[in-house]
């Protein structure tokens, strides 16, 4: 009888080295995600917002952005935790050099409600922007087809679509991890993650 080979809730290299790769549509917990793995892991999380955005919400160049990415990555060779997708700004390597892909998917009615509360508490400065010098602005957030939240709700079924498609190639769904459901799916992934890190901490 045949054993059905159990995928480990993350994908360590030869040499134990974690590159995660956090991708979804805005608001559906990447950063937040990031940071909890980062300090799980020990290891560096690397928002891709704040290497894009400059102050006063200036876009890098494609050749400033990517260069920022290469250097942080290249600092981190222990593994690295990045959230964010901008691949048609050229960050697609970091999906190709990463072991762990953690597709963040939760229904637009979920998620969309936190997106709102984020942007409000940014618009009162109550919580930090996205990346340094870049100010959430009421012109912006509900007048804009610039705003975040116009952004959110029509990006999510195209992004859920794009990445429907690279699933189908095996050398990316393999390394990747699909998180979506009304939350019960992610609570028992993040749980299998920290059961693991503990099992590991315990055979040193």
């Amino acid at each position: 009888m045949s054993q059905i080979e159990v995928r480990p809730p993350l994908l360590a290299n030869a040499d134990g080295v974690y590159r995660i790769h956090i991708i979804g549509n805005s608001g559906s917990g990447k950063s937040t995600l990031g940071k909890e793995l980062s300090n799980l892991l020990g290891l560096p999380h690397i928002p891709l917002d704040s290497l894009f955005w400059k102050p006063g919400w200036v876009q890098s160049t494609n050749e400033e952005f990517c260069q920022r990415i290469r250097e942080k990555l290249d600092s981190s060779p222990r593994g690295w935790i990045v959230d964010g997708n901008y691949t048609s700004m050229g960050a697609g390597f970091v999906t190709g050099e990463a072991n762990n892909v953690i597709w963040l998917d939760p229904p637009l009615l979920l998620y969309f409600p936190r997106v709102m509360w984020r942007t409000l508490l940014r618009l009162l400065r109550l919580r930090e922007p996205c990346s340094p010098g870049c100010a959430e602005r009421p012109a912006e957030v509900f007048f804009s087809r610039e705003s975040i939240l116009w952004w959110c709700l029509t990006n999510h079924f195209r992004f859920k679509r794009k990445t429907q498609g690279w699933m189908a190639d095996p050398s990316f769904a393999k390394r990747t991890v699909h998180l979506a459901g009304w939350g019960s799916e992610y609570r028992r992934w993040w749980s299998s993650v920290v059961s693991m890190v503990k099992d590991h901490a315990k055979s040193i």
